[in-house]
């Protein structure tokens, strides 16, 4: 992990992540843009999402995910988040078949039984990757198959940028980490995994499109997803 207060530009009020998102659920789907995970996602070729009986989010949050997974053919999503307005936004939703509040990291939930772990969005609110991906480990069955798309470690470090969201009186940032793409290849490897697919995306056409001040970032990496198999 690299500290991220070496590239803080904005200084905005932080706080943690429950806290955090429980003051952003309301205005979360308006500001989170699917080219930011899903889209990526979208492009991987190594998981066949329909062939994923029962998967598991982690961090499921208002269930964007998981209602990406059903759409693609997943039979069954479980999801877990740490914040009660969250997951509350995710029931409505309806998209998951069980909801837990509790750690991504120590889901209590029973071991080898999915299909596919997916994790979006998540991985920068973390001192430390290693649990997340020995947690996934363990919940993965022999085969199956954990996602984890995020923001990339140079685009928070190019940026400046926290994940923030606009509260009443201005920006409030969360807690943010920088893991660069050897720590998660680190955790990876010695929770067990194979890693059998990697992107990066880059601010193009698309995103300046979304976000027209992201002209000066054009060509920066933006996004990561890692595609990792249990052997």
């Amino acid at each position: 992990m690299t500290d991220f207060s070496l590239f803080d530009t904005r200084g905005y009020p932080t706080v943690d992540v429950r806290t955090g998102y429980a003051g952003w659920v309301d205005s979360y789907e308006d500001t989170v843009q699917d080219a930011m995970d899903v889209d990526v996602l979208a492009q991987l070729a190594v998981p066949r999402w329909a062939e994923a009986g029962l998967a598991v989010d982690l961090g499921c949050g208002t269930g964007r995910t998981g209602a990406w997974l059903r759409a693609r053919g997943v039979t069954a999503v479980d999801g877990i988040d740490l914040t009660p307005e969250m997951l509350a936004r995710a029931k409505a939703r309806g998209a998951h078949r069980l909801l837990l509040e509790g750690d991504l990291a120590a889901t209590g939930l029973p071991g080898g039984e999915y299909d596919l772990a997916a994790c979006s969005l998540v991985d920068e609110h973390l001192a430390d990757l290693g649990p997340l991906y020995r947690e996934a480990h363990r919940l993965v069955r022999p085969g199956g198959l954990f996602t984890l798309v995020g923001l990339h470690p140079a685009f928070i470090m190019a940026a400046g940028m926290p994940t923030h969201y606009d509260g009443p009186d201005g920006p409030i940032a969360i807690t943010t980490h920088v893991h660069l793409v050897s720590d998660h290849l680190t955790a990876g490897l010695a929770a067990g995994w194979q890693l059998a697919e990697m992107r990066e995306e880059v601010v193009g056409d698309r995103w300046t499109a979304l976000k027209p001040k992201w002209e000066r970032h054009r060509g920066q990496p933006v996004s990561a997803a890692y595609v990792w198999r249990k052997a």
